[in-house]
Formats: C-alpha cells, structure tokens, sequence
C-alpha cells in the first residue's frame, strides 16, 4: 500500500472518479470529510461505490466514540470493503474493539471471519501519543498505522505545524516518529500521514521521499494529483533493487555468515533484512 486517496463519502462525482488516479488503496470518507447532515447519505452512496469496486477500497468509518460507528458498519460491510479505517484511535484496545464489532457485521454479512482488516490513524488525540508502544496487542486485524496531523494540532493547541521550509516541527516529528515505531513493533505498515498543500507537488515529493527513507511504506493523499508522486516515492528505484539484490547474494554465498564484505563495506545482518524487505516491496508493486 503506497498510496490511499481519501474521496469523501457522499460525493457522488468524486465517488465515480475514485479509482482513476491508480491509488493502491481507496478510502471512501464517512468521517471528516462529510457534515452530519449527510452521513446517511454518504453510507448509501459508499455502500454503492464499494460494491464491486475495481480496486482496494477501505471505508473510514466514524470515531468509537461518536456512536456512529457500528451505523457505519451496518451499512457498508454489505459491500465487502477490504480495510476500515479507524480514526482517532487511542490504544490497540480501540482496534480490538472495533475487531470485535466487526466480527458481527462481517457473520451477517457472510463474509469470512477476519477478512476485513483494519488501518488505524493513531495520533489525532493528546492521549494517543501514549498509546502508540500497545498495538502489537491489537490483534490480527491490524494491517496498517498511520498518524494525524491536523486533529493533533488542535488537540494540543498547537501554534503551528511546520517550519517555513515546510517540514513539521518538532512536536509532530516526535509522533510522527512513535506512529513508525508502534506499526513496526505491531508489525502493521507505517503509512504517513496527508500532506494538506495538493498543489505544492515538489513539497509532497520531498516529504514523501523522506518517508520513505525512514521507513514509512506509503502514504495518505487528499487529491487525486498526490497519488502518482507518491507512488513514485515508495516505489524501489532500479538501483535500489539491484543494490538489495546484490547483498542478498553476497549473504546467499557465504551460508551461515553473520559480516560479509561487499565494496569494501563490512554487511551484517540486519544489512540483509533491509535488503530482503526492500526487494519485497519491489515485487508487490510490480
């Protein structure tokens, strides 16, 4: 999962268009996106959308503590979506209980036990900051992790969000930080988080590529023309594969090895790991 468009839910015109940019994943929006007037309508109109859609579809359904979630459920886990996205999530207990509603909605529905699985976004409150070591808890529906920004910054009353070389300050970095190493430790994909500004297309590409060299494995996007920047970030370039793969092969000579010399550089193996996941990526992407 590279890239994952939010369209918001009760757009009919955006909701048709959803699956042209070629996102990885597509996230039809009951939350933020759409007034409280219009949640019933944004379920109808998702449920429709969502079914046999052409592509990956996540829902981002309504925070836990809302009370809409479970009406969230109800109406689109009849479409089959692949992933519901969880907002404002605190702890990994958050995501068992919502593991749990929807161990209902998927037996209603006929779908398998467990199929669905779920995206948490897991810094948009002060307390979640403190949740982020718990979601290797969070059980097996956990696929990915990703962080909020804007929510967090009213959360914390915050001034600002970013310096004026449009990288965020370091109250972010931090939780930005937190939400890489609490997916890792889930073993969830770390996703990053939206960057606002859709038509400042170099400030996207530079903050997605540095993503991606810290480890995050794909990225949120508000606006269609985010998708194939970001895409291209989290894609392995040409290089990058054959460097993995060349390390690989330098270990695959020399079984049982802990320190292989490669270029007159010494690899161990968490060299080798890096390697392994880095041509991993390569494949699912094609």
């Amino acid at each position: 999962m590279r890239s994952l468009l939010f369209v918001p839910g009760d757009s009919e015109r955006k909701l048709a268009k959803a699956f042209d940019a070629a996102a990885d994943v597509v996230i039809f929006d009951l939350e933020d996106a759409v007034a409280a007037e219009r949640k019933e309508t944004a379920r109808k109109l998702t449920r429709e959308a969502a079914t046999d859609a052409p592509g990956r579809v996540a829902v981002r359904v309504n925070a836990l503590d809302t009370g809409m979630t479970d009406a969230d459920l109800a109406a689109v886990m009849p479409a089959r979506p692949h992933f519901i996205v969880l907002p404002k999530s605190e702890t990994g207990a958050d995501v068992a209980h919502l593991a749990a509603m929807l161990a209902v909605h998927e037996a209603e529905a006929g779908i398998e036990d467990g199929a669905t699985k779920v995206i948490a976004i897991a810094t948009e409150t002060a307390r979640a900051l403190f949740g982020l070591g718990t979601y290797d808890a969070a059980g097996r529906r956990l696929a990915g992790l990703s962080w909020g920004l804007e929510d967090l910054s009213a959360a914390l009353g915050v001034a600002r969000t970013r310096r004026a070389d449009g990288r965020v300050t370091e109250v972010f970095a931090m939780a930005r930080t937190l939400c890489l190493a609490g997916a890792r430790a889930a073993g969830a994909l770390p996703l990053d988080t939206v960057y606002t500004d859709f038509r400042d297309e170099d400030g996207l590409a530079r903050e997605a590529r540095e993503a991606a060299a810290d480890g995050f494995l794909g990225k949120l996007a508000i606006h269609p023309s985010q998708v194939a920047v970001i895409n291209e970030a989290f894609t392995p370039t040409g290089g990058e594969v054959a460097e993995a793969e060349r390390i690989v092969a330098a270990f695959a000579a020399e079984p049982g090895a802990g320190v292989v010399a490669l270029d007159g550089r010494m690899l161990d193996r968490p060299h080798l790991k890096n390697a392994e996941m880095l041509l991993a990526r390569a494949r699912s992407t094609g």
